[in-house]
């Protein structure tokens, strides 16, 4: 879809300076920071344990998430397979994938394993399983084995920041639309690989296209944001 990669890449253009912190009730009550990494998004937290969170310190991280759309932790020391299971079930129903193998013992961890040998073969911004009737509402990543000097970095946008960047014409007539989100189109080169089809079959049964508004409304920060990906997204229409 042409529009989608245009919209993503004024996303991508969007100033990245530094901002200051906002001041978040939650996260002070337990004298956590949160230090802004850009203007458009993202933040890392400090002073929190992933090994052991409460009620009130997984409140603290669900704020900073609202206000910041990515936020980062750094040196969890000891965060397991079960700490990661944890966290992602205090914010609702998870979900696997169908695409990729997982965690013995913990089918809703997701593998990602990409190297000289192994090359991702997904290179494109994208929201993840959008191909779904109800996507995740997020992704937590947990690096083991990261790369030096950038290299293969996991890049982040925000496409609230880009909507509000569109003119309010052109931001009326994204209202009235809607969009196919595919599992097959996204995964085309894996399904290309020999065996491809083979392998993905039953994922190709349970993922047909869905249709999502163009542009959807968090239902708790109430911020408009664009709902396409050049990736998953292969047609839109008048909903």
């Amino acid at each position: 879809m042409r529009s989608a990669r245009a919209f993503q890449r004024l996303a991508h253009s969007l100033p990245q300076r530094s901002r200051a912190a906002t001041k978040l009730p939650a996260l002070e009550a337990l004298g956590w920071e949160a230090v802004p990494v850009a203007d458009a998004l993202g933040a890392e937290i400090r002073g929190a344990n992933l090994t052991k969170l409460d009620a009130a310190e997984f409140a603290a991280i669900r704020e900073a998430l609202l206000e910041y759309e990515v936020i980062f932790f750094r040196e969890q020391h000891g965060f397991s397979p079960a700490n990661h299971a944890a966290l992602a079930n205090y914010f609702g129903p998870v979900q696997t994938h169908p695409a990729y193998p997982h965690v013995d013992g913990y089918p809703e961890i997701t593998i990602l394993e990409n190297d000289r040998d192994r090359p991702s073969l997904i290179e494109k911004w994208h929201t993840d399983m959008t191909f779904r009737p109800c996507p995740p509402m997020g992704s937590i990543l947990h690096g083991l084995i990261i790369p030096a000097d950038g290299k293969g970095d996991t890049e982040f946008l925000s496409m609230a920041a880009a909507y509000e960047a569109l003119e309010t014409s052109l931001k009326a007539q994204l209202a009235t639309l809607e969009a196919e989100h595919s599992f097959e189109h996204g995964f085309k080169e894996s399904l290309a690989q020999p065996g491809g089809r083979e392998r993905l079959a039953q994922a190709l049964l349970d993922n047909p296209p869905v249709v999502h508004p163009v542009v959807r409304t968090h239902p708790e920060s109430g911020r408009p944001s664009l709902f396409i990906n050049g990736l998953f997204t292969q047609d839109s229409r008048h909903g």
